[in-house]
Parts: structure tokens; C-alpha cells; sequence
């Protein structure tokens, strides 16, 4: 008695055994965005404070800070700032980042609402 091989086809039914929910992948994008997000406003405010005794201490950009935030990782931005006590003074941050989260709930809920209301 011989054993066969099972080898699945390729359809779109395997693909989502193998890679899982959508909505299971968004999450874990999100979280993994928000905490990298998160540690690096405090890896910045950490290099914020050593840099006042040493010179050669590299600092995140702003555009690097606004960029995590605005690829997902808003709400790890806003607890970085609370947390860490990083970027409250500035203006940018301290309304751009509420932008960024505002806007990062808005959209998707008026496209949801235009796909299953109006149509």
C-alpha cells in the first residue's frame, strides 16, 4: 500500500487558509506599525536627552516620526507622546498627529459607508 502525496491547487480558498482573514493581517500590520511607532518616539526622546553630553548622537527626523504615524501607526504616535513626554511642545505634532489618526478613521468609514449605504 503506497501513500499519495496530497498537493492542494492553487485557488483562492487555500490562499486564505494559508495567509488568513484580511481584517487578521490589518490588525497585526497595525499593531506591529503602532509599536514600532511607539518605541521610536521614545527611542528619540531618549536621544533627545543623551545628546545634550554627547554631540554625535543621531536624532529620528520629523519627516521619519510623521511618516510611521501616516503609514498606520497613529495611535502609537499619540501614546509616544504621552508616554515619553516627546513632541507635546510643537505645534506640528501636537495637532498633525490627531490629524493623521482623524483622518486615518474618517476615510475608511466614509468608504464604507459610500460601498454599503449609497450603492
Amino acid at each position: 500500500m503506497s501513500k499519495t502525496l496530497f498537493v492542494p491547487e492553487a485557488t483562492a480558498t487555500t490562499l486564505f487558509a494559508v495567509v488568513g482573514n484580511p481584517w487578521t493581517l490589518l490588525g497585526c500590520y497595525l499593531l506591529v506599525m503602532n509599536l514600532i511607532t511607539f518605541f521610536v518616539f521614545g527611542l528619540d526622546k531618549w536621544k533627545a536627552k543623551y545628546k545634550e553630553t554627547h554631540e554625535k548622537t543621531r536624532r529620528v527626523p520629523e519627516k521619519t516620526l510623521f511618516l510611521l504615524a501616516a503609514l498606520g501607526g497613529s495611535v502609537g504616535a499619540l501614546l509616544g507622546m504621552r508616554v515619553w513626554h516627546h513632541k507635546t511642545l510643537h505645534k506640528s505634532f501636537r495637532f498633525g498627529i490627531p490629524a493623521i489618526l482623524i483622518l486615518q478613521l474618517v476615510i475608511p468609514a466614509g468608504l464604507w459607508l459610500y460601498w454599503n449605504m449609497i450603492r
